[in-house]
């Protein structure tokens, strides 16, 4: 995530810079330093704004669990943390989830997968889709 997306999804939430500091659990400075582009954003920070963003923009989008979307094979869906956990809408949230069949070592690796996931479009179509 760059400083322009975490800046326009921050508005999207309709915080104030000190306002996302205490959501995310971080100091206004450096929510200052991720929208002028000063430090990268760290994967906890992104996965929570994502997590804000589609309890706030998402809810009931009746599009139905991640494993029904994506026709899973029972065999899969039972080795799925997202499926163990009942995650279906959170998939993307959830780290080792068996993608295309295989468990992501990290956070950026899961959301290089998912970036490329009709599940996760369809949740960032919403999201951009959502004015502020």
């Amino acid at each position: 995530m760059d400083s322009k997306l975490f800046s326009t999804y921050r508005k999207k939430l309709n915080k104030t810079q000190k306002q996302m500091a205490q959501l995310l659990g971080t100091s206004i400075k450096a929510i200052h330093s991720y929208e002028q582009g000063w430090r990268s954003i760290p994967v906890h920070v992104e996965r929570q704004l994502y997590f804000l963003l589609t309890q706030k923009l998402c809810t009931g989008n009746g599009d139905g669990p991640c494993w029904t979307q994506r026709h899973c094979e029972p065999e899969q869906r039972e080795l799925c943390p997202a499926w163990e956990f009942n995650g279906g809408e959170h998939c993307w949230f959830i780290n080792g989830t068996i993608c295309d069949g295989v468990v992501h070592n990290s956070w950026k690796e899961k959301m290089e997968l998912c970036h490329t996931c009709s599940v996760f479009k369809a949740i960032l179509k919403k999201i951009d889709a959502h004015p502020y």
